[in-house]
Order: structure tokens, then sequence, then C-alpha cells
């Protein structure tokens, strides 16, 4: 089961989907792309790891997510990662575009031949006005183009406001 859970800044899309990852019944590997560059990161950081179970494995990384989630999928265990589009943000600070198309050709080539069950976290950041700035414009772009992509692979996809989830695609919750 792939499954994508979108929604903006403080939406509940990261509580929903541990919440799913702690239903499962499958052993949890969370996998955090986000790095602590500054203070305001690094209490975000903290806040997700003391919500988190303790039992739950931690796999950091913050550009191989095709390669962490390949030595990570197991058919009894569910994958977490949070998010996207943090590991979007990750690449495109590498300002290498032959790194950013293989890294997400990677993950989209890879992610349907996965046993175990996948659980995708991902800010939905296209619903307001065109930012100003060509890095801010092209993030937006890559980012609703990503979440295309794997939205056509997941068989669930639900979008969060306001801690509600609403389903998109797939089974209800």
């Amino acid at each position: 089961m792939r499954e994508l859970i979108l929604g903006g800044a403080r939406s509940g899309k990261s509580r929903l989907a541990e919440k799913l990852a702690a239903d499962s019944g499958l052993t949890v590997t969370y996998i955090a792309t986000s790095q602590a560059l500054d203070g305001e990161m690094s209490s975000r950081i903290r806040q997700h790891r003391e919500r988190r179970p303790a039992e739950w494995e931690l796999v950091e990384e913050p550009i191989e997510l095709a390669r962490v989630l390949r030595e990570s999928a197991r058919a009894e265990r569910c994958l977490l990662v949070d998010c996207l589009t943090l590991w979007l943000t990750n690449l495109l600070m590498l300002e290498d575009d032959a790194r950013l198309l293989a890294e997400r050709e990677a993950l989209l080539d890879g992610l349907s031949g996965l046993p175990g069950r996948i659980i995708l976290v991902s800010n939905e950041s296209g619903l307001g006005v065109v930012p100003m700035g060509e890095l801010t414009r092209r993030y937006v772009d890559e980012a609703g183009w990503l979440h295309q992509a794997i939205a056509e692979r997941c068989q669930r996809v639900v979008f969060t406001v306001a801690g509600l989830p609403m389903l998109l695609k797939g089974a209800p919750l």
C-alpha cells in the first residue's frame, strides 16, 4: 500500500501519518528528510521526535530517499517518510539539476515495487499566490509535479486541513 498525505503547514498531515503508521500493526521506520539548519528547524525536529513512539526506528536522510526506501522496505514494515517537500528543498539547494532529476526518477521508478506499507507526507504549497523569485517559483513547480507523479503511484491520497483528512483517492481511512 502506497499513501500520500498532503496538507499545508500545521494542517495535521504528520499527525495523521503517524496515527496510520501506529495503527498499521507493522514495525515502523520513520524516514526524516529534514536537516537542523537553524534553531527553529531544530525545535520542529524535537517536537516530532517527542511525539513518536520510542520503538520506531529512525533513519535521517536528506538526499538519497530512494536508496533508503529500497534498503528499508520489507513486507512486515511500514515506512513513514516526512517529508517530500523538505527532501525536494534539500535537492534544490544542491544546485545540481542532474542530481535532482536522478534522485526524483529513482524515487518514482522504485516506489511501486517496494514491499510493505509506504506513507509519504508532503506540504501542498501550490494553493496560493504565485511566489516572487525564481527559486521559489521553481520549488512550487517541482513540488506540484512531484505530487502529481507520486499520487499516480499511490493507492490512497489524502489532503488534510485543520486536522481533518479529506480523501482524494482510494479506500476510506
